[in-house]
């Protein structure tokens, strides 16, 4: 239950940020800086915390064939869901479509979201089985880039037309599937050999930086200015701290 209570505060990041994306008019650069600094805060999350937690734990082998793995398995999961109208889910501007447009576009972007936590939320699971208590680092690194995550997509569902109920009664479940996805991650794994569980750790962070490439860093530059690149480098400063200060 405990990670259960982890995966969901970490997940409960996007309800906050899509109430702001959904009730305030943000400026395109303040999205673009807020994505940026979360995007960097994923690498560095993904770098420090679950690639190397992995490579420790196991060797070269399963961090390289689970990292592909889950980039894979992104990939082939948003392909098919771009194709039905969730490309741009994380898009703050107006490349969203609305229901009438694309019917069926709101279940892909549920989808989307879905395919986008999940991976984020196992890893809380995973971070406890080494001494049972969970990795601080990788809690606050998911909290804080799901904050811009769900500011920005928020604000592109509104734009698009869809009401709050449909806007937040998506993140609300998602926040309750990053729970029940963190609680799976430990339980499932807790006796699984140390292969095993860093295979998994580089399956997430496979699918992870992937997402990140796909859906975070286009949002950023998409109204680029020139602190955008400053303040993706503060962002994986900040979880690399975090990440060293042994949280």
């Amino acid at each position: 239950m405990e990670a259960g209570g982890w995966g969901f505060l970490a997940g409960f990041a996007l309800l906050i940020g899509a109430a702001v994306g959904f009730f305030v008019r943000v400026r395109p650069k303040v999205l673009a800086s807020v994505m940026a600094f979360g995007a960097g805060v994923l690498l560095s999350a993904v770098s420090f915390e679950l690639v190397a937690e992995a490579h420790e734990r196991a060797g070269i082998v399963p961090v390289v064939v689970g990292s592909l793995a889950g980039a894979v398995l992104y990939t082939a999961g948003n392909v098919v869901l771009a194709r039905r109208g969730a490309r741009h889910r994380k898009r703050s501007g107006g490349r969203q479509p609305s229901e009438e447009q694309q019917p069926g576009s709101g279940n892909a972007i549920a989808l989307g979201a879905l395919l986008d936590g999940v991976p984020e939320s196992v890893v809380i699971g995973t971070s406890m089985l080494a001494g049972g208590a969970v990795s601080v680092v990788t809690v606050a690194a998911v909290f804080i880039s799901n904050v811009p995550e769900g500011l920005s997509s928020a604000a592109g569902m509104r734009r698009a037309g869809r009401g709050r109920g449909y806007v937040f009664g998506l993140w609300m479940a998602i926040a309750v599937a990053s729970g029940i996805a963190a609680m799976l991650g430990y339980g499932l794994l807790g006796s699984a050999p140390d292969e095993v569980v860093a295979g998994i750790t580089a399956l997430a962070a496979g699918a992870i930086l992937a997402m990140v490439a796909d859906t975070m860093i286009p949002e950023a530059f998409e109204d680029a200015h020139l602190l955008i690149g400053l303040i993706t480098v503060v962002g994986f400063l900040l979880a690399f701290a975090l990440s060293s200060s042994g949280a």
